[in-house]
């Protein structure tokens, strides 16, 4: 019996330590990968895409777009694994909604990515023709920021509210995280569409989610 009470303890540990390496392995990944499509491509799609001919500019895009997946599979890691600490606790209205507005997260951050590699791999595939006509990549290029400013964040956004309505009824991490989750959903609902810059606040508010989760672990892992 004490073997079986020691296999569920460390069980329980290991939990939030998993949550909490998958929402920094996310965080950090797609902080990066914003900041890099920031830099590298210009904030108007009606720009000409003289941009494309410039070969650091497309690796910068071209590794942005390849960490994307990586940080949408550590995303789904850490939904799966706040849901498996929450257990029971769980309400099954705001379960349903921050596991349903995390995949479309997930999908729409995917659809976008793969939109703007269409483009580059059609820039590639041009190179000895020129870049791809103007219109086309204009159209490209809204597609993109419809998908991840207006979709992909807000859905953000609506993530952000129930985890911190689950995490402030079953107290699972810091008061001032479910503040700051707040002001994220809210920035993200209105933001988005005035400053693009601000897409990074979601990642960061998990990033910081992530570390106080760590941090409670390792609190509960030296407590006797």
């Amino acid at each position: 019996m004490a073997t079986t009470g020691l296999g569920a303890e460390a069980t329980a540990l290991r939990t939030p330590r998993a949550a909490a390496v998958a929402g920094i392995v996310f965080s950090v990944l797609l902080i990066t990968a914003l900041v890099l499509l920031q830099l590298s491509v210009p904030a108007n799609p009606a720009v000409p895409g003289a941009w494309l001919s410039d070969s650091a500019r497309r690796t910068a895009v071209t590794v942005a777009l390849n960490l994307i997946p990586f940080a949408g599979i550590a995303f789904l890691w850490f939904v799966g694994v706040i849901r498996d600490r929450v257990g029971a606790r769980e309400d099954k209205f705001f379960g349903t909604v921050f596991l349903g507005s995390g995949l479309l997260f997930v999908g729409m951050l995917f659809v976008a990515a793969a939109v703007a590699g269409g483009i580059l791999a059609g820039a590639a595939a041009a190179r000895h023709a020129g870049t791809p006509g103007a219109d086309t990549l204009a159209l490209g290029r809204r597609i993109t920021g419809q998908l991840l400013n207006v979709y992909a964040m807000r859905m953000a956004a609506v993530f952000s509210l129930s985890t911190v309505t689950i995490a402030r009824r079953t107290r699972i991490v810091s008061r001032w995280l479910v503040i700051a989750g707040l002001v994220t959903a809210l920035v993200l609902l209105i933001g988005t569409g005035i400053n693009t810059w601000v897409e990074l606040l979601f990642p960061a508010w998990i990033l910081a989610l992530s570390v106080d989760i760590l941090s409670a672990g390792r609190h509960a892992l030296a407590s006797p």
